[in-house]
């Protein structure tokens, strides 16, 4: 690995040999602030401005984009580690995402030619073009794989509200549609208004689950046997079972591989750590608060996810309805930045990047309308929540919530500067420590669940492929 990599990669003037082949010890602020001047005035006069967000827009879109429906695969996970290690694994994975975030930002601080986390991959493979297009396919896939989980869950909700009216490939191919149009905004600071509401929305519906779970008489599927609660996992839980439970609690909080895409289209990325601490507690609050609770009052024998599930029927369409906002939204936003990845690459320097030309306009929306036929398929393939999540979480996690950052960390250090001092060698062995656990999480992770897929099939747990079996819970 080169500690400082050189490559032919070049963005909006500034190339990562002319500007920034140093580490972030090196790279002082009076220089960020004069490269991200140049950065912001080569969109003077231009249409679409994209380098446009302030750190309050940032932090809705992180917002938007950690607050969501996986958040109610918090009480499922409980269930299956018991109380305390739910609340241990929970605080513990936030812990590690804050700090691999923060080795992300200072990354794209002395790479601010970076726009994306391909270009970070080819600067962490030595500016080999290889890096660059592995991580652009991982990028893509991950990405689309969300919104296909978007569509899997809008035709639950749609199931769910309507008592199955339509046949389930309809209500999906429904979400798709509208998730399509509401990507269309170019710039992330539009879509940003829209995620406050998201996010808004989104936490009323986690609110009113908690507090249905506990008023409600009984929970859903109640047969007489007082809900049980554990401190800790109940004899015969298999390693599939708890390993399946922390990728589900995993996935929520590991987005990092959007925020160099968010960190790219701020006005000051040096203000990006104001918007990540404030995001970081609410997750931490909101997540162990709806795992613990919810898990409190429903229980092993009557948990689903997601959770609404566990809920009576009227309260679970009250719930549910109020994250109708964030699964328009969500699965809209990683198209958004999937689209936006392949027209800067297809119009990287044309007038139709910046202007609202009829080329521009038309080949954005053909690229988010393409990205949407995808995810519905892989909707109507792996047709189930909690399996998804895990399979996304362990193909996608393990390189970008551990191994990237891992390395991202040696990168910035040089050999000698990273064994100088006690905590700087505590901090580089605890990176080696990421990078490993990453390849475990991807290895392990995809066994655990793909055999979790080939278990719920062989319990006929799941519908068929493109079926029209409601998945209403």
């Amino acid at each position: 690995m080169s500690d400082q990599p050189h490559s032919d990669l070049k963005i909006d003037g500034l190339s990562a040999v002319s500007v920034v082949s140093r580490t972030d010890e090196t790279l002082e602020n009076g220089d960020l602030g004069a490269i991200f001047s140049k950065q912001r005035a080569l969109e003077n006069g231009h249409e679409i401005r994209y380098r446009s967000c302030s750190w309050q827009k940032t932090a809705a879109l992180l917002f938007s984009e950690y607050i969501c429906l996986a958040i109610l695969s918090f009480p499922w996970s409980f269930s299956i580690l018991g109380m305390v290690p739910g609340v241990i694994v929970t605080v513990a994975v936030a812990a590690v995402v804050q700090y691999t975030s923060l080795i992300l930002w200072r990354f794209c601080l002395a790479h601010p030619e970076v726009r994306d986390v391909c270009d970070i991959g080819q600067i962490l493979f030595g500016g080999s073009k290889f890096g660059y297009y592995f991580t652009a396919v991982m990028f893509i896939l991950n990405n689309t794989f969300i919104q296909a989980l978007h569509c899997i869950v809008g035709a639950l909700l749609l199931n769910t509200l309507s008592g199955s009216a339509l046949c389930t490939v309809a209500f999906s191919a429904i979400t798709a549609i509208t998730c399509c149009l509401v990507s269309l905004p170019r710039t992330l600071s539009q879509l940003s208004i829209l995620g406050v509401f998201s996010a808004v929305t989104m936490g009323i519906a986690v609110l009113l689950a908690i507090v249905f779970s506990g008023t409600q008489s009984e929970p859903f599927g109640f047969t007489g046997e007082a809900p049980i609660v554990t401190a800790f996992p109940v004899a015969g839980t298999t390693y599939v079972a708890g390993m399946s439970a922390f990728l589900n609690i995993a996935y929520t909080f590991i987005g990092q591989i959007t925020l160099p895409s968010f960190i790219a289209e701020m006005e000051d990325p040096r203000d990006f750590p104001k918007a990540l601490w404030a995001v970081t507690i609410c997750e931490i609050i909101v997540f162990t608060l709806c795992g613990a609770l919810m898990y409190h009052f429903v229980g092993n024998q009557y948990m689903t996810a997601p959770a609404f599930g566990s809920l009576q029927p009227t309260l679970k369409k009250i719930a549910f309805c109020f994250a109708i906002p964030t699964i328009v939204y969500l699965g809209s936003l990683y198209s958004s930045v999937s689209a936006r990845f392949v027209f800067f690459r297809l119009f990287k320097n044309s007038e139709h990047r910046h202007s609202n030309t009829a080329v521009g306009w038309i080949a954005w929306t053909s690229i988010i309308s393409v990205t949407w036929v995808f995810a519905f398929i892989i909707a109507e393939i792996i047709p189930f929540f909690s399996d998804m999540l895990s399979l996304m979480s362990s193909l996608f996690d393990g390189w970008f919530g551990f191994i990237y950052w891992g390395l991202a960390y040696l990168t910035l250090h040089p050999p000698g500067a990273r064994w100088k001092g006690l905590s700087r060698t505590v901090e580089t062995l605890f990176n080696y420590c990421l990078i490993i656990f990453g390849v475990y999480v991807l290895s392990a992770g995809t066994y655990v669940s793909v055999q979790s897929i080939i278990n719920s099939y062989r319990a006929n747990a799941v519908g068929g492929v493109f079926t029209c079996a409601s998945n209403a819970l």
